[in-house]
């Protein structure tokens, strides 16, 4: 396939280049002729962005990770691909062994069917060792202890596709877990905690590489106790991720985040529930009874705030909102900044020759065009 007349990310800038895709992935660009038989598309102009990796959300569009059947998940992709998202992590809520392992073996059936839509990367826990002071929407009574044998089984069972996980540093045995949980390939957070500054650098120095939903269910930096969200701040390794939906973080708060940390060290997720492109109304979260209003998603039992229905597109669109910065100083952190976090640089998150052919046609800053490995999945109608 080659793309013709386009305005290509590239190596953080917007290039005028034709683009050429050869088995899904990204040939070369420059002035390019068609070949024999080469399906030709023409872009007029349009810019064309990597597409972007969602690495914490739990679910949308009716469809909650923890629950999901294979064919929901595949839903789950075909919805995300329309909103720009070509590839994510499943976010398994804090559960039992049994819902846990039910989630994984749903990824490993997805994995199996025919794909129309996003490309579901692997699997992120949300615990189950986070702090009940700060447990957010996490259920309370299914909280444990550090356990590394526990995430040995759902790590052998998933096939080695659990990417991410959330810990509270603070917990007995987190800090000597997180070099052995990055052993077994998977890169480690902090969260749901309310650490103190010097164990959260500690776990830092350990391995862990960033902090769950910045600001939101950790303890607050304080001048005379930094707490986990200084650590977080001031580390100049550490990814922080965003919920940028106005309501998770002030856009002041966004703002101070990206000044801390720099641009290449933020990551924008969306931490999407099921209730993600639909109307008002109630949903569940994990075990959790969650209702929506004015598209803030809250749980029915106490009114704590719970996810969100952001979509990664709207996200982009905040951040331009939100801060001074262009397009082209934005697109890292919903794409480049989350592939190298979690360890897949190689294969997505910029156009680059040799990596995947995961591309999004922009039309007045939203999608038009989805591509995913080679082939156009989405098309604004």
């Amino acid at each position: 396939m080659l793309l013709k007349n386009g305005e290509f990310y590239l190596n953080h800038s917007f290039i005028q280049a034709d683009l050429r895709i050869t088995d899904g992935r990204i040939d070369t660009y420059g002035v390019l002729s068609a070949e024999p038989s080469e399906e030709v598309t023409d872009l007029s102009g349009s810019r064309v962005i990597p597409g972007f990796f969602d690495i914490h959300t739990h679910g949308a569009y009716g469809t909650d990770v923890n629950a999901a059947t294979p064919e929901e998940l595949e839903s789950i992709c075909c919805f995300f691909a329309s909103q720009g998202t070509t590839s994510w992590l499943g976010s398994v809520l804090t559960d039992t062994e049994e819902v846990t392992c039910r989630a994984i073996d749903a990824f490993l059936a997805w994995q199996k069917l025919p794909h129309h839509g996003a490309v579901m990367e692997g699997i992120h826990l949300e615990g189950p060792f986070l702090s009940k002071d700060y447990k957010g929407a996490m259920p309370e009574k299914l909280l444990r202890m550090p356990d590394l044998d526990l995430i040995r089984r759902y790590q052998e069972r998933a096939e080695g596709n659990i990417r991410y996980i959330t810990v509270a540093p603070e917990l007995p045995g987190v800090i000597s877990m997180i070099p052995k949980l990055k052993e077994m390939g998977i890169q480690v957070a902090i969260g749901h905690s309310g650490a103190s500054y010097e164990t959260s650098m500690e776990a830092i120095r350990a391995g862990a590489m960033a902090s769950t939903h910045t600001g939101n269910g950790m303890k607050l930096l304080h001048q005379h106790f930094p707490s986990i969200f200084g650590a977080a701040l001031e580390s100049e390794d550490l990814y922080c991720e965003m919920i940028c939906d106005g309501r998770h973080l002030h856009p002041a708060t966004v703002r101070i985040i990206i000044k801390a940390k720099g641009l290449d060290r933020v990551v924008a997720v969306t931490d999407s529930i099921m209730a993600a492109g639909l109307p008002d109304g109630r949903y569940k979260l994990g075990v959790n009874d969650v209702v929506v209003e004015k598209g803030d998603a809250k749980l029915v039992s106490d009114g704590t705030r719970a996810g969100s229905t952001l979509t990664t597109g709207q996200a982009l669109r905040n951040l331009r909102r939100f801060t001074q910065f262009s397009l082209a100083e934005l697109v890292p952190v919903l794409t480049e900044n989350p592939a190298k976090l979690i360890g897949l640089d190689h294969r997505i998150g910029t156009i680059n020759p040799g990596k995947e052919a995961n591309l999004l046609v922009l039309k007045n800053g939203h999608v038009a065009k989805t591509m995913v490995q080679g082939q156009f999945v989405y098309e604004e109608q």
